[in-house]
């Protein structure tokens, strides 16, 4: 039975159709990937779905009681408190005395006063009002499972860290479908392969859009496309998809080099002479008429961003050289004791968490900031384009077009001087939208633009500073093919795996403690490296000392791992049935008139508890990616 269906659904915004008669369903067990370009209408299904927006005309139909939650791409703005709070307001009304009690239970531990025992007891009449032990239970199983510090604070943390707390206030509604818009945006590798682990082993279903072609290959089960508001249901994985849809794409160049030869062949009849005219049979004129509304719609269909790189002159064959460099703020080195040759032609792809320096070892290397050791050498004729993830270089005060040419209406594109709007054109903006002013813009047009302005500089050395956010698939397969045959240097800053497989000739990656290792390929290859290197040294460890050492992912589970991983979710329930027994006792008026010593007791078991059933996640989490 379907959990959610549309049914001829309708939807348009600002005289533009985003969906046109469309059906859709979602079932059980479902991961669905959800692809199309930019503006194609994806954010707006994910809405209609979660019931954020209506239909304009069609119907949808859920089963009685279906919940959905919906991550956006961006944390909300402005989100404060602990995490237990920011978690318990996904509940709603009930969620506040949830976390109220959560933070008036910790205070109590240090303070005690009066004024928070009746503050406490007044929660805990709330809380067996409205179910609140066992939402209160839920929460802080939630925060466990996903290894979350109940009283940090959430204003403070990365956006890695952000977005998997907003995916535990998500879970703690236990909704029926996961609702994702573009989930790895501005998260690093560690954050997106987390991401990716929790999401294969959870149960509930999933419909995500996303850019990040290796996330689609590790969780999508199920692909469907929207393209001019209708809906394409593959039905397969990722890679199956890859392959019917090339396959179609071939068909459908036959089938359209067919159809226009025989336009071609009605147009010659049509125009023939006034005897041919009169005779003229008018069903035939008529097919004539449906034939050339086919093919402005073809056109309009298949049209593509036409993207060209502008080289310079070419560079000297060395590029930079650094010997020994460091640099840091105060006594904290961000980079240390670094030294790498990069020569003309080397695409190098820079990997690091979040925060780490990869902006400033591109500044470093461009020599914007001066290292506080080691020797910089630039080689000779260096010409540079630099495209800011910030998107900095971009006036949101000003039009697409004043973005581009300023107040003329001309731009040179190698060496020839063109007309801004049919320039803009090959980056998908019509003269209509290239009047708009760029702060209307959504997330891809807006590094459509940029990638436009970046690639009317004449370069031999790309900087590109996550360029891949926001874009569609399409989109980032034309940028690689562009990048592949630049025959200048390029730096490239990116979480997306796929693109830096695609594109980098060598890695340089963080290690920590400010030192940068520096690797053949793109991030497989390091990965790789990463894996042998990371087993070779156990088993040097494992070799010089008897005491067992922390199993793999690249191994198999053991007979007494599998045990142990069976046994765990009795264990986690038995810990859980305590914690509830506890916060009930805790709940009996009568508790806080015992003595200062069971009082102490008590809470200092449910902190155990709290810490044992965090230790057995994490182990549950290991055991599994090892048996899987």
């Amino acid at each position: 039975m379907p959990l959610i269906t549309l049914k001829g659904a309708c939807f348009a915004y600002s005289g533009t159709v985003l969906l046109d008669e469309l059906d859709f369903q979602i079932d059980s067990g479902q991961r669905i990937g959800l692809l199309g370009r930019n503006g194609a209408g994806k954010s707006t299904l994910l809405k209609i779905i979660h019931g954020a927006l209506e239909l304009d005309s069609g119907s949808i139909w859920r089963q009685q009681g279906l919940k959905t939650a919906l991550l956006d791409q961006e944390v909300p703005q402005n989100t404060t408190g602990s995490l237990v709070e920011v978690v318990a307001r996904g509940l709603g009304r009930p969620g506040e005395a949830v976390a109220r009690y959560h933070v008036v239970s910790q205070k109590i531990e240090t303070e005690g006063s009066d004024e928070l025992f009746a503050e406490l007891q007044t929660l805990q009449d709330t809380l067996a009002e409205d179910d609140g032990w066992e939402l209160l239970s839920r929460v802080e199983r939630v925060l466990s499972m996903m290894l979350l510090d109940a009283d940090a604070e959430f204003s403070v943390l990365s956006a890695g860290m952000k977005r998997r707390v907003m995916l535990a206030r998500a879970l703690v509604t236990e909704p029926d479908i996961l609702l994702f818009d573009e989930p790895t945006n501005h998260l690093d590798i560690e954050a997106i392969r987390w991401l990716e682990d929790f999401l294969s082993r959870i149960e509930t279903p999933l419909v995500f859009v996303t850019h990040d072609r290796a996330f689609l290959r590790r969780l999508a089960n199920r692909i469907v496309e929207i393209n001019l508001g209708k809906l394409f249901d593959w039905s397969c994985d990722y890679d199956t998809f890859l392959e019917r849809k090339d396959a179609l794409l071939k068909d459908e160049d036959t089938r359209q080099a067919l159809f226009e030869k025989r336009l071609a062949q009605e147009e010659v009849w049509i125009r023939q002479g006034v005897k041919a005219r009169r005779t003229r049979n008018e069903g035939r004129v008529k097919r004539l008429q449906a034939m050339r509304e086919e093919q402005r719609n073809y056109r309009r269909q298949v049209g593509k961003v036409r993207m060209q790189i502008q080289d310079g002159v070419k560079s000297g064959r060395q590029v930079v050289r650094g010997d020994n460099l460091s640099f840091g703020y105060g006594d904290e080195l961000i980079i240390k004791d670094f030294s790498t040759q990069i020569m003309r032609g080397d695409k190098i792809g820079i990997l690091g968490p979040n925060g780490v320096g990869k902006t400033t070892l591109i500044r470093l290397l461009l020599g914007e900031i001066e290292p506080l050791a080691g020797k910089l050498k630039h080689g000779t004729k260096l010409e540079v384009s630099y495209f800011d993830q910030l998107r900095m270089q971009l006036d949101e005060d000003k039009t697409i077009k004043q973005n581009l040419s300023g107040d003329a209406d001309q731009v040179i594109q190698n060496g020839e001087p063109r007309h801004v709007y049919g320039y803009a054109q090959d980056f998908l903006f019509s003269p209509d939208r290239s009047r708009s002013l760029v702060k209307y813009l959504s997330g891809g047009e807006r590094n459509r633009l940029l990638l436009a302005k970046l690639f009317l500089q004449p370069a031999n050395v790309l900087v590109l500073d996550e360029p891949t956010n926001d874009l569609d698939t399409e989109t980032l397969e034309l940028l690689e093919e562009l990048l592949l045959d630049f025959e200048g240097t390029i730096l490239l800053v990116s979480h997306d795996r796929a693109f830096l497989d695609n594109v980098a000739t060598s890695t340089l990656v963080f290690e920590g403690d400010g030192h940068i290792g520096e690797y053949s390929g793109g991030y497989e290859d390091w990965s790789r490296h990463n894996e042998a290197a990371m087993e070779a040294a156990e088993a040097k460890e494992k070799k010089s000392s008897p005491k067992p050492q922390p199993e793999r992912r690249s191994r198999r589970v053991t007979y007494k791992e599998q045990k142990e991983l069976k046994a765990l979710p009795s264990k986690i329930g038995a810990l859980e049935s305590e914690q509830q027994s506890l916060h009930g006792a805790m709940s009996d008026p009568s508790f806080y008139k015992k003595s200062g010593d069971e009082i102490a007791a008590t809470t200092s078991r449910l902190e155990e508890i709290e810490a044992e059933l965090g230790a057995a996640y994490a182990r549950w989490e290991v055991l599994e990616q090892l048996d899987g």
